[in-house]
């Protein structure tokens, strides 16, 4: 359970405390509580919940609507052959947030996952609100968000998964989430159902440590 939604509990559980202490049974209510502890009781819990639902809405925004930059773009080849990253370019200097653009072959079949290993050399999958990097008519595309210092380099890595891998990534990102906490994942820990596709390096044009 995400600690947006605790607080949002807790604070119906204040505010049926407090209402129900001063519900009337038969002529008389249970009057546990003197009025001055009611009245705070009650304004704390209404504000419990609005922060819990404000943070929770916040959390859970679709990515599509989040503001990214897009780098340099690869000219493509047709027909396309490979899964590859076209967007941004080797050597290309990002900002925080991104657009990762690429294409496919028409008949690619699996899920396509990016992947950013920074120079703490773990991995951290990449996912707007549908996980997977999002396909259609032989381009795919992901929102990536970085974390590090101004200059790092970071290896941007596409994957192709099977179902098995996309739900192991999935599930990670959704505890990372629901946590607060994104650890990364050791290169041992990656699930052998993910076949790295691509892969080019970057690096950060502005400070991205604790934007996110």
């Amino acid at each position: 359970m995400s600690p947006e939604i605790v607080l949002i509990i807790v604070g119906a559980a204040l505010i049926l405390i407090a209402i129900g202490d001063s519900i009337k049974i038969g002529d008389s209510s249970l009057g546990l509580m003197d009025l001055k502890l009611k009245i705070p009781l009650g304004i704390i819990g209404f504000m419990l919940i609005i922060y819990g639902g404000y943070t929770f809405g916040t959390v859970t925004m679709p990515g599509q609507i989040e503001q990214v930059a897009e780098g340099n773009k690869l000219q493509v080849e047709f027909p396309v052959k490979k899964v590859q990253v076209i967007s941004p370019v080797e050597g290309d200097s990002v900002k925080c947030r991104i657009l990762t653009m690429g294409v496919y072959p028409e008949s690619h079949d699996k899920d396509i996952w990016v992947l950013l290993k920074p120079s703490d050399n773990k991995y951290y999958p990449q996912s707007d609100h549908t996980n997977t990097s999002f396909k259609r008519n032989g381009e795919w595309q992901v929102i990536t968000r970085f974390g590090g210092d101004k200059g790092e380099s970071y290896d941007i890595i596409v994957y192709e998964t099977d179902s098995s891998a996309s739900q192991f990534f999935s599930a990670t990102i959704q505890s990372w989430k629901e946590a607060l906490s994104y650890p990364g994942l050791e290169p041992e820990e990656l699930p052998s159902g993910a076949t790295e596709v691509d892969r080019i390096v970057v690096s950060l044009q502005e400070n991205c440590r604790g934007v996110f």
